[in-house]
């Protein structure tokens, strides 16, 4: 049985950071590329980042250079490294599996419930 949980969510102020973090179970993680995708209020569900087995990486315009994808295919874990968070960065993060790096599109078939990142003063 495929599982995705994410963690690291919280209440953070602009400028500040936090790590998320993915574990995975049900499949061999180091098969697959995987991604970060978040959903704001009110908002459709967008692609952060990808990152492939090999280790190659693609962000969304709107992080580049202030969030970081890694992952530890050992332990079966995705992490997403986010600095100098900004209010608009605000939304439920999840992991999943990513389809199509260029266009962070995500594989729909295997969500997590996701993890809350709320930045605000």
């Amino acid at each position: 049985q495929v599982q995705l949980v994410e963690s690291g969510g919280g209440l953070v102020q602009p400028g500040g950071s936090l790590r998320l973090s993915c574990a995975a179970s049900g499949f061999t993680l180091d098969s697959y590329t995987m991604g970060w995708f978040r959903q704001a209020p009110g908002k459709e569900r967008e692609g952060v980042s990808c990152i492939r087995s090999s280790g190659g990486t693609n962000y969304a315009d709107s992080v580049k250079g202030r969030f970081t994808i890694s992952r530890d295919n050992a332990k079966n874990m995705v992490y997403l490294q986010m600095t100098n968070l900004k209010p608009e960065d605000t939304a439920i993060y999840y992991c999943a599996v990513c389809m199509i790096v260029a266009t962070l599109r995500p594989w729909d078939d295997y969500w997590g419930q996701g993890t809350q990142v709320t930045v605000s003063s």
